[in-house]
């Protein structure tokens, strides 16, 4: 591959770190803080990319490239400086730079923070889909929004999850630039009046409504190697008028400041509670404040190097990353009819041949409704446009299946004093795709068929994937240089070569190797753990590992009651043959989850009571991470042992969690959902470890209704014991009922909610016997190794990179970009 990014030098390099230390610090390099050192490093680093980062984006209106605007309310990105300077192939003249300025690239990199612009798998997806445009070279922007605080900075005191803010900006950050020249006004509220032209045509104009600015920020997102810079462009929202001298004057200090407080709270935090009406208005008003200036920047760039507006779906693709974004299809169809004048099917062929929508779940409480009220009110012009594609659909469906209510019931996008917006994106979209297999024919067998039934054409399956410069090459640099040397460097642009590993499965040497690294991560965690929770961890252990969003259908709740039972083995056995265990958790509940919250609670209450008890002699260890985020993430996968994947079967849409452990090693005990099951196809059953029901046995009890877990509460002495823990002080003497939602949750229905609505009993005594298998698998240290470096060898489908290529070539139609 020719590296774009060779004319990097070293001496240069000093040079400008020193050079920005003296502008921005008015220092010299070895006066400043670490923290000046570093911002003075990042514009070092910035300076590099600039100047390619304008030739790609005139490359792409000199070549007139089609472009996919990546819709996407969440981006993961992690830190950027030490994944920028790789993929500029750059470490080592920056490397030795640093050195020589007696500073050390690490130390800079933890200065970073990690920017807080997402939460759990589906900003980590956008953000790796980002990193495979660009190094594939296809043209394309993220779109989001610049949360000022993220979704929360999380703390734990006395075992309690703390929502702190995440204040990521304080400091500023270096990669942004600001382009106030593209900003938009955006309009919520008001009325819509209506006149006709000189041809008699309706036209529409928005009165009385309150407006903010959209200010974007660009970001650079860096190709491998091959001199592309693509854009991750993020809104911040500003006052039309900062302040009101008038109001101010009049005694009226909060009208005088109205606007720009309107304007800060859209754009302060990531998923606001929506528990109430307010958090309900906030959600929405963020979701079209990021949508709108994206689609009118997109049109508006569109049409400086056209002449015709008919021609936009050739050269322009929005594609909605799950409900959050799929307001666009109004919105684009607002733009096309009240800015460009376009007559109604007009607009709607070209929307429908530029909006494709990626379905991220299977509970359907997750696909967004919204409060018909509400709606009309906050985007009165783009709810009469919804209503009028609802006109249309529900003919379509009426015409398609005549005297058929319930096709209607189901299908509808107004329908029962809600706008459902998944409906909204499957009616509107020339491509709807899950992203795991089992998920799609989910989606096309039960949650979405009538839509399959109806436009079958439409479905398809992207499986996700996870970018493997980011979670190998920087996460597990010594597992990175190691696969290199046995196989080349070609598996950083495309991980298929790392198959080329599976020749070294079977030697004792590159066995030895390798579980070796895998020890040295090991030691790499156990100190984090223990400068951030005080807890000292045997790296010979077990690390068995679940790191994920905290959800109830993710099952940390099975994972930790299964601890609980292990403890009860070793306290009636204290001879008990048991391989010490390090078990990891890492997770953010939602500040309005009240029931996920417990679960963190009880984990940290479980720690407490089996971390002090030195009776058991450190067999089990049990540590919760703070504010899991992706710069700890990546030292945890590089160590990780056992990849806990265990959500309810049929679920979990794919997971790339589930991923990142394969590439680094681990090896997954799970259940048959999501990527799990594609991960087994590729690895082999005999190396993973497989438990629980399968997707149709959950289907089938919950169509049935004949699950009763409290006949195996009765029956299962051991569970029993378990189950009765939660609530009779056992891990919280001082308030016995302090986990009795939890109990209740297994045993009793509440609501529309059955009891263990996600078969937590159920699979106890199955997920038990698989951390046997586990635990026998590792004492065999040979049979382990081969497993887990099969896990690597065998992880190559599971690249972002084929997934955009997917993307590219079968959804898109996307060209590479040549510079």
């Amino acid at each position: 591959m020719v590296n774009q990014f060779d004319q990097v030098n070293k001496d240069d390099f000093k040079k400008s770190v020193e050079n920005y230390c003296r502008v921005l610090c008015r220092k010299t390099i070895d006066k400043a803080s670490k923290q000046q050192q570093y911002q003075a490093v990042a514009y070092a680093v910035k300076d590099i990319v600039v100047d390619h980062w304008m030739e790609t984006h005139k490359a792409y209106v000199d070549q007139d490239a089609k472009t996919v605007y990546y819709l996407s309310m969440e981006f993961l990105m992690g830190r950027a400086m030490g994944n920028m300077i790789l993929n500029l192939k750059a470490s080592k003249p920056i490397r030795e730079a640093l050195e020589e300025l007696n500073l050390n690239l690490e130390d800079m990199e933890e200065e970073e923070p990690d920017p807080a612009l997402g939460n759990g798998g589906l900003g980590r997806l956008a953000a790796c889909f980002l990193d495979s445009l660009s190094t594939l070279g296809y043209p394309a922007y993220g779109c989001g929004i610049r949360y000022k605080y993220g979704m929360f900075k999380q703390k734990i005191e006395d075992g309690y999850q703390i929502e702190a803010p995440d204040n990521w900006l304080k400091r500023g950050y270096p990669f942004e630039i600001k382009r106030p020249e593209y900003a938009k006004e955006i309009k919520f509220g008001g009325d819509i009046r209506m006149v006709f032209d000189e041809d008699g045509r309706e036209r529409f104009s928005q009165e009385n409504y309150q407006s903010v600015l959209a200010v974007p920020y660009d970001l650079p997102i860096v190709g491998y190697g091959n001199g592309i810079v693509n854009t991750l462009r993020i809104w911040d929202a500003e006052a039309i008028d900062d302040f009101s001298l008038d109001s101010f004057d009049k005694g009226d200090y909060h009208k005088a400041v109205e606007q720009q407080n309107l304007a800060n709270t859209i754009t302060e935090v990531l998923y606001p509670n929506d528990h109430h009406t307010a958090g309900k208005e906030l959600r929405l008003k963020q979701q079209y404040f990021f949508v709108s200036a994206s689609l009118q920047t997109a049109v508006e760039r569109y049409m400086e190097n056209h002449d015709d507006i008919h021609g936009l779906a050739d050269k322009v693709i929005f594609q909605m990353n799950d409900t959050h974004p799929t307001v666009a299809v109004a919105e684009l169809m607002r733009i096309l009819l009240d800015d460009y004048f376009l007559h109604w099917n007009e607009a709607w062929a070209i929307t429908t041949k530029a909006c494709a929508y990626t379905n991220h779940t299977i509970m359907s409480e997750a696909l967004e409704k919204w409060p018909l009220e509400l709606f009309s009110r906050l985007l009165p012009r783009i709810y009469q446009i919804v209503e009028e594609i609802n006109r249309r659909f529900v003919a379509k469906i009426s015409e398609m299946y005549p005297n058929d209510l319930r096709k209607i019931q189901k299908m509808a996008i107004i329908y029962d004093g809600q706008v459902r917006m998944a409906h909204l994106a499957i009616a509107a979209s020339f491509s709807v795709n899950g992203v795991a297999r089992l998920h799609t024919e989910i989606l096309k067998n039960r949650e979405l068929h009538d839509f399959y039934e109806m436009m079958p054409e439409k479905f398809n399956n992207k499986t996700n994937g996870i970018t493997q410069r980011r979670f190998l090459l920087h996460g597990n640099p010594l597992l990175a240089d190691w696969v290199t040397v046995k196989i080349g460097d070609d598996w950083i642009t495309d991980l298929s070569h790392i198959k080329e590993l599976e020749v070294y499965c079977d030697n004792e040497l590159a066995q030895r190797e390798f579980m070796q690294i895998k020890y040295q991560n090991k030691v790499r965690l156990a100190k984090y753990i223990k400068e951030h929770n005080g807890i000292d961890v045997d790296p010979r252990s077990i690390f068995d590992v679940q790191v994920k969003r905290l959800h109830e259908y993710k099952r940390q709740l099975l994972n930790i009651l299964h601890v609980m039972y292990l403890y009860n083995e070793l306290k009636m056995h204290p001879d008990m043959d048991l391989y010490p265990h390090t078990f990891i958790f890492g997770a953010k509940a939602s500040a309005g989850y009240a029931t996920a919250k417990n679960i963190i609670k009880l984990i940290n209450n479980v720690a407490d009571v089996i971390n002090n008890d030195k009776t058991i002699g450190g067999k089990i260890k049990v540590v919760f991470i703070e504010n899991y985020r992706v710069s700890n993430a990546e030292i945890i996968f590089a160590a990780a042992d056992v990849s806990e994947q265990i959500s309810t079967a049929s679920k979990e849409a794919s997971g790339t969690g589930n991923m990142k452990f394969m590439l680094n090693g681990a090896i997954t005990l799970g259940t048959m959902d999501g990527a799990n099951v594609e991960i087994v196809e590729e690895v082999g059953e005999e190396n993973a470890v497989i438990f629980g029901l399968s997707a149709d046995e959950v289907m089938e009890y919950e169509r049935n209704g004949s699950y009763n877990p409290r006949d195996i509460y009765n029956s299962d002495y051991e569970i029993r014991t378990v189950v009765t823990q939660l609530i009779n002080g056992q891990y919280s003497p001082e308030n016995p009922d302090l986990f009795r939602n939890l109990y209740e949750s297994l045993l009793d229905r509440k609501g529309f909610d059955p009891a263990d609505r996600y078969f937590i009993l159920k699979d106890f005594k199955s997920y038990a016997e698989a951390h046997r298998k586990i635990e026998e698998k590792y004492k065999d240290r040979a049979g382990w190794a081969k497993s887990a470096m099969l896990n690597v060898a065998h992880v190559g489908k599971f690249s972002s990179d084929r997934t955009i290529e997917e993307y590219a070539n079968e959804i898109w139609k996307l060209d590479k970009v040549v510079l």
